[in-house]
């Protein structure tokens, strides 16, 4: 795997996981969080993610690309709870 590949992969891993907690904590923390607040500011990205007409750049798109995935990963596995 080339350096140029293998940066991305990290970064995306690291950033998909510091979402994960960091939507964990709110949830523990805030008990007037709900799922409809996580996936209203899931609508929110994926705005963000189509109105990139200029091209935010590699850093910035593995970004979007890997908060968008653990906020559907979040959600998903919070209505799987029940």
């Amino acid at each position: 795997m080339g350096a140029s590949v293998q940066w991305r992969e990290v970064k995306y891993g690291e950033i998909f996981e510091e979402e994960l907690r960091g939507l964990q904590r709110r949830r523990n923390s805030d008990p007037l969080c709900t799922v409809k607040d996580i996936e209203g500011v899931l609508q929110h990205l994926y705005i963000m993610d189509g109105a990139d007409w200029h091209g935010r750049g590699d850093v910035q798109d593995i970004t979007m690309a890997a908060t968008i995935a653990a906020y559907e990963r979040f959600i998903a596995e919070w209505k799987a709870e029940g």
